[in-house]
């Protein structure tokens, strides 16, 4: 038999009670709340101590905080929660600035970014997850670097202006071809066969690897049905690159006007293609800005090719590397292929490129 509870008894009043039902049964309730007052309405029924836990699924020292809770304050207590000592006093904010200042100084000599422990121990034994927590709200990453890029083409804006403008609001009647060369494509093995995933376990491989050659793929992207032309070559030199446009032209009707895409690698300026150029003068070409290969749609192909198929491929030959890539852009040509649309303005992209010249020379 157990022994009866110490606590003086709860006996509710009409008017508790129906506070307390309000309380329980309002959706509106927090739900600690609720079973808070639940369990003062089986207390006060004439349950005791271990039938009310059994009744409301509370643990023994839930049951009796509230008790004496109720008993201390009435309903009321049972709406707010006791108020705490903080566990540690706040840091100075003298302390705070001087630590930001330092993460945004230059770190020391023997290292070439701060970290939270270096960080920690500059100011004097710190606690890491302070040094972490200030940092963070204020969005300072000391261990991190971003690159950025800007183009240094005098003639950036009307280059980007012509070639944009190509994509956007292409000529009636004309063909928008993006070309451009994939270079070093390594069909890569491993020294031994990888172990297949299984529930719990990821595909495993070995780290060592099996070189079987590089190849090349010259591509022409259709803007406006992203379709593309691709062809393996074992070099892109200014002999490869005359070939390459061969086949691309014999799709094309000769009466049809192209404008070609492509960046400035010197195969696109040769002897060779301007001689090519002589005998198709319906054919132009449209230099992209210097350090602004992005701006040629294949690019992005290009990246999906690497991203879906060759990023974790194995090939224990070159054959297979090639056959894979002409599979892929078979399948993207007839399950894939989509109109290439820019979400920019011409102004946009240049309004940019100004802005980031305007940001490195306020920061010398």
């Amino acid at each position: 038999m157990g022994r009866a509870s110490t606590r003086q008894g709860i006996e509710l009043s009409d008017a508790e009670r129906e506070r307390l039902e309000g309380i329980m049964n309002n959706p509106q309730t927090l739900r600690k709340h609720a079973w808070r007052a639940h369990i003062i309405l089986e207390l006060g029924a004439g349950c005791g101590l271990v039938e009310t836990m059994r009744r409301t699924g509370m643990s023994k020292p839930t049951v009796w905080r509230w008790w004496d809770r109720f008993l201390a304050e009435g309903v009321d207590g049972l709406l707010h929660d006791a108020t705490r000592p903080p566990g540690r006093k706040p840091i100075p904010e003298d302390r705070v600035k001087a630590l930001i200042a330092l993460a945004m100084s230059p770190p020391p000599p023997h290292a070439s970014h701060w970290t939270l422990k270096a960080l920690a121990e500059a100011m004097g034994g710190m606690v890491i997850a302070a040094v972490r927590n200030i940092l963070r709200r204020r969005g300072l990453q000391p261990h991190r670097v971003k690159t950025f890029k800007v183009s240094r083409d005098p003639r950036f804006e009307p280059k980007i202006t012509d070639i944009v403008g190509l994509d956007v609001d292409p000529p009636d009647h004309a063909v928008v071809l993006s070309v451009d060369e994939k270079t070093q494509v390594q069909a890569l093995g491993r020294t031994r066969k990888p172990l297949p995933m299984t529930e719990g376990h990821a595909e495993t491989r070995t780290r060592d690897t099996r070189r079987n050659g590089t190849t090349c793929l010259m591509a022409a992207l259709d803007v406006a049905t992203g379709t593309v032309v691709g062809r393996m070559v074992p070099r892109h030199r200014s002999q490869e690159f005359p070939a390459f446009l061969d086949p691309v032209a014999s799709g094309i009707d000769p009466a049809t006007e192209v404008h070609v895409i492509l960046d400035n690698v010197s195969s696109h300026k040769s002897a060779e293609v301007h001689e090519w150029l002589r005998d198709r003068p319906r054919w132009s070409f449209h230099f992209t800005p210097t350090s602004a290969t992005w701006t040629n749609a294949v690019e992005g192909f290009f990246a999906k090719l690497t991203r879906r198929r060759l990023k974790h491929s194995i090939f224990n030959s070159l054959d297979e590397c090639i056959d894979a890539i002409e599979a892929f852009i078979a399948h993207h040509n007839a399950k894939q292929a989509r109109p290439f649309t820019w979400s920019r303005q011409p102004g946009d992209l240049t309004g940019s490129w100004k802005r980031g010249y305007r940001t490195i020379d306020t920061s010398r």
